[in-house]
């Protein structure tokens, strides 16, 4: 169990670091895209994003997961489906104000492209946001990466995982082999909590006023 815990960890990581990076960098241009240019644009990509959205993260990443079917890289791809609605509307609403700043009406009067102007002057202003954004995301998605492999969704035994090791361990706690579900439940709880830790952190540090607030 050690040593299934332990590699575990790195299957859990590697699914969870591809799903939330693929989602941040969906939702992140998708976003800027959104809310720079506006118009049916923006209406259009709203309304798609508010529908998945209006949905529970575990229904969606299931609905996706079933239609893939199970696997390492369809859970990376279900988990990442559901949190580009999370960064496109933090980043389209922060854009929506950003683009009626002075600088960036200096910026299209000196004849800068509408991307060069978002590249370079809306996103780094976004980039503390969507750090500590990213960080409380790969929270959640530990827990619907293990909830999805829990239900035979995700990752297919005898893969180490730890969702799966709780599937698979809760047929002998009748025997007293507890162990074997208390082990990967820990293990998942400890590493949501320091993913959920450092997104505190990283906000502390990068967004000082919030903190001294």
């Amino acid at each position: 169990m050690y040593s299934r815990a332990l590699y575990g960890t790195r299957i859990v990581l590697y699914i969870v670091l591809i799903s939330t990076s693929l989602s941040m960098i969906a939702g992140v241009l998708l976003g800027l895209f959104s809310g720079y240019f506006g118009g049916y644009r923006d209406r259009g990509l709203t309304m798609v994003m508010d529908s998945m959205y209006s949905f529970p993260d575990i229904v969606l990443a299931m609905a996706v997961s079933i239609a893939l079917g199970p696997g390492i890289y369809n859970a990376a791809a279900a988990i990442a489906v559901v949190y580009i609605p999370t960064y496109f509307r933090m980043v389209r609403g922060q854009a929506l104000s950003i683009r009626e700043q002075n600088y960036v009406t200096a910026a299209k009067m000196m004849g800068a492209k509408a991307y060069d102007i978002m590249l370079r002057y809306v996103l780094p202003v976004l980039v503390p946001v969507v750090v500590t954004v990213f960080t409380l995301n790969v929270t959640d998605a530990i827990l619907t990466e293990a909830a999805l492999s829990y239900l035979g969704l995700g990752v297919v035994p005898p893969t180490p995982d730890w969702g799966s090791d709780l599937r698979s361990g809760q047929v002998y706690l009748p025997s007293g082999r507890w162990w074997l579900v208390t082990i990967p439940g820990i293990m998942i709880m400890v590493l949501a909590i320091a993913f959920s830790l450092l997104g505190e952190g990283l906000s502390d540090i990068l967004n000082p006023r919030i903190s001294r607030k």
